[in-house]
């Protein structure tokens, strides 16, 4: 039997990282004094707001067990806890002898708030806490203005981010036999996920696909040719390395090196204007007069606007946690100018379905739709959903997928585009402070 206070160890944190591949902070673990212990908690405070069958909860789970399975060949184990993250860490110093503690950063507030009481814990039990970059090329401070404030503009940005990137920020690490030879020697029970208080959830993660990067930019717009990488889910759980995609990216698609540029943009924006995670990053918008009907927004949930293109990506939405790119702008357009309705309420319909949720992107993005953003489209540029349809999926491949009982007498349109466009352009002209 393992005497856990005797063996002097590291202990590793798996978060959104969850890889034994290219993982910068797991890499320096192995490489250090003492035996790896590897971490996963389920953070109740996280938890409690998402339904038992949440299909990334599922998507987490399979993923540790694949990690678990892989250490057993080492004769270690991944450690998993559920609870408050703060009493966690009480009961792992309490049961273990632990000196060194890595993990990768995350830059969300919550996780910027947790983080920074966690290390202080540690610290005041004389645990040495190291953290690394890993998730991103460029941190919230790497890619700044010339006068040191950060970026609210994205094309400005994108041309430092290029400017800048060198062939040693997406340089791999390697973790080789021998270092996983480093993982601390221990046997733990795999908890089941009815154990952790969640189901199988209905949806899938679908592997990803790298070919479909090299002509990404020729089949990016039209959604029933499914082109799509499906990377994001990856990208957002660490299951897919970002310097792999941003090397492989650089020298097929930079088109595509462009998305991987978006997708630290509003990672910054976040980090430094956090605010945006509850108000317009623009506060002229403000005195917007945000339309309330339940019955209304239900229906664009449901997928029944009677426009076609915007009721098959809500019910790819409900019916898989995916939904085409084209078809994200397009949807989100329609609740904000032709419902005009307040863009959190979309955000937050987004969160709790998309397997790829990840709040700086998703908060970003419908900001961007709203108008009410940085870099955001003017808010008189109201999308037609009916011309979109006839430019991306004029032979209504896409629809059809979705929608099985289309045909020439599907819903009528709930309201008509012309009026909703005028009607959106008024209201933010007069809700707009100047």
């Amino acid at each position: 039997m393992v005497d856990k206070k005797k063996d002097e160890i590291a202990i590793f944190w798996f978060r959104r990282d969850l890889s034994l591949l290219d993982n910068i902070g797991l890499f320096h673990a192995l490489k250090g004094r003492f035996k790896v212990l590897p971490i996963f908690i389920f953070d109740e405070d996280i938890l409690e707001e998402l339904p038992k069958n949440d299909s990334r909860v599922s998507f987490i789970y399979d993923t540790l067990n694949q990690i678990h399975l892989e250490l057993l060949k080492k004769n270690s184990s991944l450690l998993i806890k559920k609870g408050t993250v703060i009493q966690v860490w009480k009961e792992l110093l309490s049961e273990y002898n632990i000196k060194q503690v890595f993990f990768n950063k995350d830059y969300e507030p919550y996780a910027i708030k947790r983080d920074a009481r966690i290390s202080k814990l540690l610290q005041s039990n004389d645990v040495e806490v190291s953290t690394y970059k890993n998730d991103v090329i460029f941190e919230e401070n790497d890619v700044l203005k010339d006068d040191g404030l950060p970026y609210t503009v994205y094309t400005p940005y994108k041309n430092k981010w290029l400017r800048l990137l060198e062939p040693k920020h997406f340089q791999s690490v390697t973790i080789d036999k021998d270092l996983l030879g480093n993982f601390y020697h221990i046997d733990i029970h795999f908890p089941s996920l009815e154990h952790i208080g969640f189901i199988k959830g209905d949806h899938k993660v679908i592997a990803y696909n790298l070919e479909s990067i090299s002509d990404y930019q020729k089949y990016r717009d039209y959604p029933a040719m499914d082109k799509t990488s499906y990377l994001s889910p990856h990208l957002r759980f660490g299951t897919v390395s970002i310097r792999k995609l941003v090397s492989f990216a650089r020298n097929k698609n930079h088109t595509f090196l462009n998305e991987l540029v978006w997708r630290e943009f509003f990672k910054q924006i976040l980090f430094h204007f956090p605010k945006v995670v509850t108000h317009n990053f623009r506060s002229a918008y403000d005195g917007i007069a945000w339309r309330e009907n339940e019955s209304d927004f239900e229906l664009w949930c449901q997928g029944k606007t009677g426009y076609p293109l915007v009721d098959a990506g809500m019910r790819q939405l409900n019916n898989t946690g995916y939904m085409h790119n084209r078809v994200r702008m397009v949807t989100a357009g329609f609740l904000c100018k032709h419902l005009l309705m307040n863009w959190k309420l979309g955000e937050a319909y987004f969160a709790k379905k998309l397997l790829d949720y990840e709040l700086s992107s998703n908060n970003g993005n419908w900001q961007w739709a709203a108008g009410t953003g940085c870099d955001a489209a003017p808010y008189f540029r109201v999308f037609n959903p009916e011309t979109q349809l006839k430019k991306f999926d004029n032979d209504l491949k896409y629809v059809k997928k979705w929608i099985p009982e289309y045909d020439k007498d599907y819903y009528p349109p709930m309201v008509e585009h012309k009026f909703a466009r005028e009607r959106a352009i008024e209201t933010y002209k007069k809700g707009i402070v100047r």
